[in-house]
């Protein structure tokens, strides 16, 4: 089997690297919005099912394509990417000194047609941040392309992240042990 990775998130690549995987990236514009009923995992879930539907018809029957999605829930709410500056420092400002969830929803889709969906949760404990430094940090960082306006293993993570619960990849955006167990079903290994 060959693996694609439909993501052009280099953490998503650097972890799948460092499982000792090779992988072809192979980008696709898909819609990311969901029904407004799904909570949770469920929404990731669904996004990381849909982008896969998206590869279905080019898929060789050797090939396997693993799609995923990354959100932050603060209780219900669903954090996606913020859009600017002023919504990145909203989303750090509404998660500081607080938990929160991150949930990663990933599909496995095969040529053959074989699809698996899961997700995994990690509970993430913030300190209380001043505006100066949730300011800093958007504007220093500019993490727009990350759920809920941060990256773990960015500055914030370092400084503003007081535990978590749970897997750490997951909150990078991929819950490796999770994929590795799954790919080891469809064959393949470290090389």
């Amino acid at each position: 089997m060959r693996l694609v990775l439909a993501s052009n998130s280099p953490r998503r690549r650097q972890l799948l690297s460092d499982l000792g995987l090779h992988y072809e990236i192979r980008l696709q514009e898909v819609d990311e919005s969901f029904p407004a009923h799904l909570v949770r995992a469920e929404v990731a879930e669904y996004l990381a099912a849909h982008k896969a539907a998206a590869y279905r018809a080019t898929l060789a029957p050797d090939e396997v394509v693993l799609t995923a999605d990354t959100i932050v829930c603060l209780d219900d709410d669903v954090l996606n990417k913020p859009a600017d500056e002023a919504e990145a420092i909203q989303m750090l400002t509404r998660l500081q000194g607080r938990a929160h969830d991150v949930y990663t929803g990933v599909c496995l889709l095969t040529g053959a047609g074989q699809r698996v969906v899961f997700s995994d949760q990690t509970r993430v404990y913030f300190r209380a941040l001043s505006p100066a430094e949730i300011e800093f940090y958007v504007r220093q960082y500019k993490p727009f392309d990350k759920a809920g306006a941060y990256g773990a293993q960015d500055w914030i993570g370092m400084v503003a992240v007081t535990r978590l619960e749970g897997s750490y990849f997951n909150v990078m955006g991929l819950p490796v042990h999770k994929v590795w167990e799954e790919l080891t079903k469809l064959g393949f290994t470290a090389s």
